[in-house]
C-alpha cells in the first residue's frame, strides 16, 4: 500500500463515558483493565430466552441530569448527555463562554429510543391514550441525543445523528472530523449512545441466533468470549461515549494537551447480507486500508488493534482472518465486548475512546473470558492481564448490521 499525503489530524481533547463497567471514563478504563465481564441477569428480562446483559447500574440518571428536563429524555439520551458533560469538562471548555455558533454536535445511535417506543405501545394498548407520555415522541426519535446536548451546551453549529448500526459511533467521529477540517466548526462534540436492553430487542436478537443463549447453570459473565473457539454469540450492553474534537493547532494554542489524535478514517459497505458479514472480509479490509491511507500510514505502522470482536462465530472468524492479512506483524489485539457486552450503536465510540486510553497509558486491556484465540486465528490477542507497552499508532474497527464498516486510525499525541 502506497502512502498518500495525509489530511491534518484532529485533536481529541476531551473524553466522557458511561458504560456497564463504570459511570465515567476512569472507572470504565479500570473495569476494562481488570478484564472481568459485567454481564448479569436482568430482572426486567425475566422469562425471556435471553435474560442477561451488561447494564449501567448504580446511578440515578435523573438526579445526575438534574433540573426539570429529564422527564423528556429516554435512557439513551441521558447516557449521551452525561458522557458529553464529562467530555467537555475534560477538555477544559465551558459552554457558558464558548462561541456556540462554532460548535458542532454529532452523536449517533443504532435504535434510538426503541425501548421507550415499546413501553408507550404497551401503555396505549392496555390503558389507552391517556396513559401515554406527552413526551412520547421525544423519548423515541434518534436525533434527540444530539439535540439535547446542543440545547444543554448552547451549541448552534451543525447537529447530526448518524445511524450506521453498530458502527454509528465511528461514523460520528469521522463526520465530526470532516466538519472540523472543512472549517464548518471549531469544536465538535461527537460520539454515540445506546440502550436497548428490553424484552422485545433481546427476544429479537435471540430469534436471529446472533445472541448467546444461556444453558441451565451457565454463568452469564462467562458467555461473551471474543475470538474463542467455543464462542456462542453476542451479549448485549448499553452506554455512551462522547469526545471533544478540535483542530490540533487550535487546541494547542489554548493550552489544551490532546489525549490523542484522530489521524484517519475509512468506511465501506459489504452490500452482501443484512446481518452476516461478507465471508471474504475483503470489503471490511478496504475500510481499514482507507483509514490507513487517510492517516498516511503503512499497515506495519500499526501497533495495536481494537477489534470489533462480537463473540459471534461469523464476525470473529471474518475479522480475525482480515486482521492477519492486513497486519501480518501481529500487533496486540483486544476486544472490549468481553467486558462491556455489545453496546450496539455506542460500541464504536466507546471502543475508539478505549483505544485513545491505550495510546495515552501504553496499556492494552485483556479480552475477557479468553485463554487463547481459536487455533485457526493467527492474531495476537491480549489475554488474562493487561499488556504494558508504549503505543504510537492504533486502529479501532466497527462493523454493523447492514454491512456498514467504519474504522478510525488514532495516534498518540
Amino acid at each position: 500500500m502506497t502512502r498518500q499525503q495525509p489530511r491534518p489530524a484532529v485533536a481529541i481533547t476531551g473524553l466522557g463515558m458511561i458504560t456497564p463497567a463504570g459511570h465515567d471514563t476512569e472507572s470504565t478504563w479500570d473495569g476494562l483493565c481488570a478484564g472481568a465481564s459485567t454481564a448479569r441477569r436482568v430482572p426486567g428480562l425475566r422469562g425471556c430466552e435471553v435474560d442477561f446483559a451488561c447494564t449501567v447500574d448504580g446511578i440515578d440518571l435523573d438526579a445526575a441530569i438534574g433540573g426539570r428536563t429529564a422527564f423528556r429524555m429516554g435512557r439513551y439520551v441521558k447516557f449521551a448527555l452525561l458522557a458529553a458533560r464529562e467530555a467537555v469538562a475534560d477538555a477544559g471548555l465551558d459552554p457558558r463562554s464558548w462561541d456556540g455558533t462554532r460548535v458542532a454536535v454529532v452523536v449517533g445511535t443504532s435504535s434510538g429510543g426503541s425501548a421507550s417506543l415499546a413501553e408507550q405501545a404497551v401503555a396505549l394498548d392496555r390503558r389507552g391514550p391517556g396513559a401515554t407520555s406527552p413526551a412520547g415522541v421525544l423519548l423515541t426519535i434518534p436525533n434527540m441525543p444530539a439535540a439535547e446536548i446542543a440545547i444543554n451546551m448552547r451549541a448552534t453549529g451543525p447537529s447530526m445523528a448518524p445511524c450506521t448500526a453498530c458502527s454509528s459511533g465511528v461514523t460520528a467521529l469521522a463526520v465530526a472530523r470532516d466538519l472540523l477540517t472543512t472549517g464548518q466548526c471549531d469544536i465538535a462534540v461527537a460520539g454515540a449512545t445506546e440502550s436497548i436492553v428490553f424484552p422485545v430487542a433481546m427476544t429479537g436478537f435471540a430469534r436471529s441466533r446472533s445472541a448467546a443463549v444461556a444453558r441451565p447453570g451457565d454463568d452469564p459473565a462467562r458467555l461473551c468470549r471474543p475470538f474463542a473457539a467455543d464462542r456462542l454469540g453476542l451479549v448485549m450492553g448499553e452506554g455512551a461515549a462522547v469526545m471533544v474534537l478540535e483542530r490540533e493547532a487550535d487546541a494547542r494554542a489554548r493550552g489544551a494537551g490532546p489525549r490523542a489524535l484522530l489521524a484517519g478514517a475509512g468506511a465501506t459497505t459489504d452490500a452482501h447480507h443484512p446481518t452476516s458479514p461478507h465471508p471474504s472480509g475483503a470489503v471490511a479490509q478496504r475500510a481499514v486500508e482507507a483509514a490507513l491511507r487517510d492517516a498516511g500510514w503503512q499497515a506495519g505502522d500499526v501497533e495495536h488493534v481494537n477489534a470489533h470482536g462480537t463473540s459471534t462465530p461469523l464476525n470473529d472468524a471474518t475479522e480475525a482472518a482480515m486482521i492477519s492479512r492486513v497486519f501480518p506483524h501481529r500487533p496486540p489485539v483486544t476486544a472490549p465486548k468481553g467486558v462491556l457486552g455489545h453496546c450496539m450503536g455506542a460500541a464504536g465510540a466507546i471502543e475508539a475512546g478505549l483505544t485513545v486510553l491505550s495510546l495515552q497509558h501504553g496499556v492494552v486491556p485483556p479480552v475477557a473470558n479468553l485463554d487463547a484465540p481459536a487455533d485457526e486465528f493467527d492474531i495476537a490477542c491480549v489475554t488474562k492481564t493487561p499488556l504494558y507497552r508504549p503505543i504510537e499508532r492504533a486502529v479501532s474497527h466497527s462493523f454493523g448490521f447492514g454491512g456498514h464498516n467504519a474504522v478510525v486510525a488514532l495516534r498518540r499525541a
